[in-house]
């Protein structure tokens, strides 16, 4: 079996958020977002793309097309606001209490003979995660497949509440800066923005995204930006297509100010964006500031991942 686990509310909004050519919830083997509260709960407001889970008129709940599961690349379950999937261990007077908390554990353990990688339970259910992304309730229950190649995407969270990273369009997005309360932003792209929200910080590092420019001399100045700007609020870091070079400095901040490596930088900021790729060239200068950071070379940049 697949096996289930708990999936944090930052990973589920990030996974709603990724594109390829297009947003891959348009990709009909990406997600499937399965909501196991009740019609009612469901009806008043529920996570965007969710389908809810339906049961049997002997209250069984019902398995979606096995098939369709069985290709599906990530399945994501939540109720009300399941914490642990301790659930089953409760004593019968807990479970009573905590009935809803475990809605969304049995249903997972019930799928997981169907997939081929572990079933996810979001982690707060729909009470913690409508709580931190409001934006991303909907009472909306069909989605056209144009409706899902046009979805509004939102830029990646790499510090939940703190730190994102996104393209120019979203930069320029007074929506997006309002939703996720952006008090500062990292341009790295060469055209400068005119309309972020007045009085927020700004940070212009004009680079190309070629081999031969340099990203390294700014890597100190982005980091002390950042790390000033994080107290006041969330902090964007953008380049026109939030691949290459905003996902460099994103990772020369974790290595700088959350001690990471530039292997376990690379990790971190693939799973939250899973389209990143700096070149080549930025990959060296990220090699030589763990150098200056560590003292000594830990990652082996060599390997083909990088």
């Amino acid at each position: 079996m697949a096996g289930v686990a708990l999936c944090e509310p930052c990973r589920l909004y990030n996974l709603l958020n990724q594109h390829r050519r297009l947003p891959r919830l348009a990709e009909p083997r990406y997600l499937c977002l399965l909501d196991a509260r009740t019609q009612r709960e469901y009806d008043e407001s529920h996570i965007i793309t969710a389908r809810r889970i339906e049961e049997s008129p002997t209250g069984e709940y019902l398995v979606p097309d096995s098939e369709e599961l069985g290709c599906v690349r990530y399945c994501v379950v939540y109720d009300c606001e399941t914490s642990s999937l301790d659930c089953c261990d409760f004593e019968e007077e807990e479970k009573e209490e905590d009935a809803e908390e475990g809605t969304a554990v049995h249903y997972a353990r019930s799928l997981q003979q169907f997939t081929r990688h572990p079933v996810l339970i979001l982690r707060g259910g729909y009470k913690r995660f409508s709580a931190c992304y409001h934006f991303l309730r909907t009472q909306k229950i069909l989605w056209m497949p144009q409706e899902l190649d046009n979805f509004q995407l939102y830029p990646v969270e790499i510090l939940p509440a703190k730190l994102y990273m996104g393209n120019f369009k979203q930069a320029c997005d007074q929506q997006i800066q309002k939703d996720l309360k952006i008090k500062a932003q990292v341009n790295i792209s060469e055209q400068p923005t005119t309309l972020f929200a007045e009085g927020g910080k700004y940070l212009h590092i004009s680079v190309p995204d070629s081999l031969e420019a340099n990203l390294f001399s700014s890597f100190a100045t982005v980091c002390h930006f950042i790390d000033d700007q994080l107290d006041c609020g969330a902090v964007l870091v953008f380049s026109s297509l939030g691949i290459s070079r905003s996902s460099t400095v994103t990772m020369a901040y974790l290595m700088h100010s959350c001690q990471f490596s530039l292997k376990r930088a690379w990790d971190y900021v693939l799973k939250c964006k899973m389209n990143m790729r700096p070149h080549r060239g930025f990959v060296k200068q990220l090699s030589d500031w763990e150098a200056q950071i560590y003292g000594t070379t830990i990652t082996d940049i060599s390997e083909p991942n990088y």
